[in-house]
């Protein structure tokens, strides 16, 4: 998908501890080739692996934080 001059820049946004969160839409080549295409305005993908709707994010990089906040607490 090479840039066009037509066709302004992608903005991503970076977060520490978070998905990286993508001005949509977006097509996302899988490691296995394969492509998954989301039309949303804003699509968040999933950078820490643990999300059951891989590419995108399902915020499943938060219950880690939340358990060991409920343990540090028992």
């Amino acid at each position: 998908m090479p840039n066009s001059p037509a066709e302004p820049a992608r903005r991503i946004k970076v977060q520490r501890r978070g998905p990286l969160l993508v001005e949509g839409p977006v097509e996302v080549e899988l490691e296995d080739g394969s492509t998954v295409r989301s039309d949303r305005f804003r699509v968040a993908l999933c950078t820490c692996r643990r999300s059951r709707r891989f590419p995108w994010c399902d915020t499943s990089h938060r219950d880690r934080t939340q358990s060991r906040r409920t343990t540090d607490t028992d």
